[in-house]
């Protein structure tokens, strides 16, 4: 894809043989524009006394980031697993000449360092304590995605992060990635028409698997902290490291994991804030392993101007679907579907007109954007903008993913009503929107 054209004309834009011209207003327009204003905005650079919270896989993967920046000094790296922190420590002795300090307990940490940034990279259910805690110590705070493992808590972190006047960027990576931003403006731009349905979706390779045993924690690793506000179970290797995601103590499944970032991508196209309607089902209709999450969902989110549909299954990945990954936008003149490794396709409605593609632009590892957001997180510190992936925003996009677990949980719709952020008329339902968190730790207000 190329985007050759004058500051101030009109953008030509090739995808393969195809061209198409669009407003130059038009190409930098939503969150393009907003990106674009950030990084431009960008005053001298200046290092930032930074921490990790959750030094794992992916919380590696945002540091090394802040690392490469040249404008993050790592200060202090904390989990309550030593099995995590010892070659996270390691790995930034080779990166940086920092020396950051250790530590298992994240208020200690707050106290002692009085971070600027605190990155998070814990799991789910411990992202709203310690992001609340680090905006209220006077930190900006990149925290990854789903922002909470309940509504009423995603609420609590944008209150906080507003009452701190703190920049809260989620790790929604795809709102910053190349082929998402044109394929936006693509969408935008009235080239799939009007669009009636949008259908999201994940399926995955996989079998029944099989029972995990429980057993004594591993030396290094405070299980009891680790659970933290959650409810304690025996420990099981298929929940730590890495497994958590199907554990819904801890988080919500693959919908809660995968269905963010393409709820987020709906979000993003329509002018709607929420859906008004949503019912979802949910089983484990292959799975035996020691996970707890569905194998199988389906949810329909009901919007004023469309339908908006989510399906995952945890088995049977085939060649027969072109995509395994991603949305369909479902147009008067097309179909369009937002992908991740292979970029977007638009299929014209006319047969005998060639689809229109364009190829992704993903850094390694993992074929991410996190150099992207993490840039656009250190211009709006210093500009006090807010970033692309604000909290308000992926408060949203994790608010359609609590709520079709929520339906799921209750076994029917629910109706939402998005201004007051509750279920009209199911008070049962409304329960779920928080949880009871363990002593002697306090459920956000």
């Amino acid at each position: 894809m190329s985007a050759p054209g004058s500051a101030g004309g009109p953008v030509r834009l090739r995808y393969d043989r195809v061209e198409m011209t669009l407003p130059r207003r038009s190409l930098i327009g939503a969150a393009a524009a907003q990106f674009a204003v950030n990084i431009v905005g960008a005053q001298p650079r200046r290092r930032y006394r930074t921490a990790t919270v959750g030094s794992g896989w992916w919380g590696m993967n945002i540091t090394r980031e802040a690392i490469a920046s040249g404008e993050c000094q790592i200060v202090a790296l904390c989990d309550v697993d030593r099995n995590q922190l010892t070659p996270a420590a390691a790995e930034a002795g080779k990166l940086t000449s920092d020396q950051p300090k250790l530590y298992a307990d994240y208020r200690e940490m707050l106290s002692k360092e009085k971070p600027e940034i605190v990155i998070v990279g814990t799991p789910d259910h411990w992202h709203p304590l310690v992001t609340i805690a680090a905006v209220a110590a006077g930190a900006h705070v990149y925290v990854e995605k789903p922002i909470s493992h309940t509504i009423r808590e995603g609420r609590a972190m944008v209150n906080a992060a507003r009452a701190a006047n703190r920049v809260v960027q989620v790790g929604t990576h795809r709102r910053v990635s190349p082929h998402n931003i044109s394929g936006m403006e693509f969408l935008r731009s009235g080239k799939a028409g009007k669009i009636g349905m949008v259908r999201s979706f994940v399926h995955n390779a996989g079998g029944p698997g099989q029972k995990t045993p429980d057993s004594d924690p591993p030396a290094g690793l405070d299980w009891d902290v680790w659970c933290g506000p959650a409810p304690k179970h025996p420990f099981n290797k298929s929940i730590h490291p890495r497994g958590f995601r199907q554990h819904l103590d801890y988080a919500n499944g693959t919908m809660g994991d995968w269905g963010i970032h393409w709820f987020d991508q709906i979000l993003w196209w329509t002018e709607e804030k929420w859906p008004r309607r949503v019912f979802s089902t949910a089983s484990r209709h292959i799975k035996q392993d020691s996970t707890t999450a569905p194998d199988t969902q389906v949810a329909t989110f009901e919007f004023e101007s469309f339908t908006a549909t989510w399906e995952h299954r945890q088995y049977a990945a085939n060649n027969a679907e072109k995509a395994g990954v991603g949305c369909y936008f479902y147009g008067t003149e097309g179909t369009f579907h937002m992908g991740w490794l292979d970029g977007w396709t638009f299929y014209p409605a006319d047969r005998k007109k060639e689809p229109i593609h364009a190829e992704p632009k993903l850094n390694p590892p993992d074929n991410q954007n996190i150099k992207e957001l993490f840039a656009d997180f250190l211009a709006c510190i210093k500009s006090g903008n807010r970033p692309v992936c604000d909290i308000e925003i992926g408060h949203r996009s994790t608010v359609m993913s609590l709520l079709g677990m929520l339906s799921a949980k209750v076994s029917r719709a629910v109706n939402w009503d998005g201004d007051k952020e509750t279920i009209l008329n199911d008070a049962a339902a409304n329960k779920l929107l928080s949880r009871p968190y363990r002593a002697p730790w306090k459920y956000p207000v």
